[in-house]
């Protein structure tokens, strides 16, 4: 008969945030509808957007005679959506974690730097998109927590909310933007082209509510929770002596 033991560890008292659960054919719509409003990006990447070629490239120019007062085309300007989206996890972290202080700041006008918005005039996330799958849980499970406290530092906007998609959705992604990997993808309220998939996102995703940072602001001590869990004592191994 196996022996069994009492294995005490130490909990948190504020539980997680979780991720809001979608429907499959909502997150077939969604994407379908994000795709849709990210696709002028990749076709102007791909066509005004010279990809690097290495280093024997750089040194094959070096070589040769460079002719004087000779300037490439111009190309156009990007679309004005790329002013109102973040790509990657970094920069959503990034944005997340100085939304509070910025978010409650009233800005009248919007002021552009070389094409792109300031961070301080940029209207906060209407809906951050994430590959969960594609991820590493440990990269992407602080998201929850930083889009909650991000809602509640801006209560007069409608709160952020976070999509999940499957990691065969990132390659779309990747495919409308022109890059070679898109697991994380937010944008900004009011963005341009975006009234249909943000309507469409707020409707059929949940905003995340976190019940224990009211109780967490009051500055009232909480105790640790301790759990008491029950464990199977396997057999110990026999080693023989020589």
């Amino acid at each position: 008969m196996d022996k069994k033991k009492i294995v005490h560890q130490l909990d948190t008292p504020y539980s997680t945030a979780k991720w809001p659960d979608i429907a499959p054919d909502d997150q077939e719509t969604a994407l379908e509808l994000l795709c849709t409003l990210l696709s002028p990006i990749g076709e102007h990447r791909a066509r005004h957007v010279s990809h690097s070629k290495g280093k024997r490239d750089k040194k094959r120019k070096r070589g040769e005679t460079k002719e004087e007062n000779v300037f490439p085309p111009a190309s156009p300007p990007p679309p004005e959506l790329v002013s109102h989206i973040d790509v990657g996890l970094v920069a959503v972290t990034r944005r997340l974690q100085q939304s509070g202080t910025w978010l409650n700041a009233e800005h009248s006008k919007t002021e552009y730097t070389s094409g792109v918005a300031s961070e301080t005039s940029r209207k906060p996330y209407a809906v951050v998109f994430v590959a969960r799958a594609a991820q590493p849980s440990i990269l992407n499970s602080h998201l929850p927590q930083l889009i909650a406290v991000a809602s509640q530092a801006c209560t007069e906007k409608e709160p952020i909310r976070l999509f999940g998609i499957s990691k065969a959705c990132e390659a779309r992604l990747s495919e409308a933007l022109g890059l070679p990997r898109a697991s994380c993808i937010a944008l900004d309220d009011g963005a341009p082209g975006a009234a249909v998939l943000l309507d469409f996102v707020r409707k059929h995703v949940s905003p995340i509510t976190l019940d224990w940072l009211a109780m967490a602001r009051t500055g009232d001590f909480q105790s640790t929770s301790i759990k008491h869990i029950a464990t199977t004592i396997g057999m110990r191994k026999q080693t023989t002596k020589v």
